[in-house]
């Protein structure tokens, strides 16, 4: 099975990190992009440059600071003064695969200019718009920690995001099997196995995956209780939301769950992969309020409870 190829290829320089790989092949496959959150050296940047190596694709990556300007991510009109006119130069943006490292560094425009192009695969440089590379996956980072110098993404944004992926330590037994590596022999080249049609086709086997109508319904429950819980039996939980997932949640969750049937190498979605995708679409939509946080809540309590209690198909 070619998503399997795939795997192989990047677990030569990936230890662990599954949930990480599965949701970047999730999204890639999907038309999505993925917010991750985690603390600094647990391989993000490396997982989606072998991502990228193994399929073939532009790679690139943008640190974000305070002072970045819009421009320095979409490009800008540069005069030609030899020919007394403007050229275009693109900038990083356009690539199949972006790191956006640490996107809650930099302001609100910047934000704001990256954000348009995630929804619209494409941007504006001075009278011309200009279509992004197909295809057109952001990876974009924050870093729980450090909270000084940072502008949060405001939820709405956030909603841009078809997945959120919390990227925890190694186990001991994978960070020693990194050791080993780094020490002794490093780590293998890897070889690209995919091409552009080959990537369609994987697409258009994932539009095939058979989803049944009564899981499609009960996907749709677990979106509407987030928004109205006390109608699903959950009122104990619904004095903790402020607001529910959006409509691009109930799209997206569909999505995913098809996407995480194929790489299971399965040919229809059951039960056990919305639960398995429900984390990754609904955490970063879900609204809390102060109670929630007061009483150290989190979206994926508050989904986990959700997934417990509502009758599965």
């Amino acid at each position: 099975m070619m998503i399997e190829t795939i795997k192989t290829e990047m677990h030569k320089v990936m230890v662990g990190q599954d949930e990480l790989i599965n949701a970047m092949l999730i999204a890639l496959f999907s038309d999505g992009h993925i917010f991750v959150e985690g603390v600094p050296g647990l391989a993000k940047t490396t997982a989606i440059n072998s991502l990228s190596s193994a399929l073939g694709f532009d790679f690139k990556r943008v640190q974000f600071t305070p002072d970045l300007l819009p421009s320095d991510i979409t490009g800008n009109e540069i005069l030609d003064l030899q020919n007394n006119t403007f050229k275009t130069k693109h900038g990083p943006v356009f690539t199949n695969l972006l790191l956006a490292d640490e996107i809650n560094r930099a302001g609100a425009k910047v934000q704001s200019a990256l954000l348009e192009a995630m929804a619209e695969k494409q941007v504006t440089i001075g009278e011309e718009t200009h279509k992004l590379p197909y295809p057109f996956m952001v990876l974009a980072t924050a870093n729980p920690v450090e909270q000084e110098g940072t502008y949060e993404l405001p939820e709405a944004s956030l909603d841009r995001f078809m997945l959120k992926v919390k990227v925890g330590y190694n186990t001991i037994e994978e960070e020693f099997e990194i050791v080993q590596r780094v020490a002794k022999k490093g780590f293998e080249s890897i070889t690209q196995v995919l091409n552009e049609d080959q990537y369609n086709t994987i697409k258009n086997e994932i539009k095939d995956i058979h989803i049944d109508d009564e899981l499609s319904k009960y996907m749709l429950k677990l979106i509407f209780a987030t928004r109205e819980p006390e109608n699903y039996g959950l009122g104990d939980i619904a004095h903790y939301i402020d607001f529910g997932a959006s409509p691009r949640a109930s799209i997206d969750l569909y999505k995913a769950a098809k996407a995480h049937a194929y790489i299971s190498g399965k040919d229809y979605v059951s039960p056990a992969d919305v639960a398995s995708v429900a984390y990754l679409v609904l955490r970063h939509r879900i609204i809390l309020n102060y109670q929630a946080i007061a009483e150290e809540l989190s979206s994926d309590d508050i989904i986990q409870k959700i997934i417990e209690r509502l009758p599965k198909p």
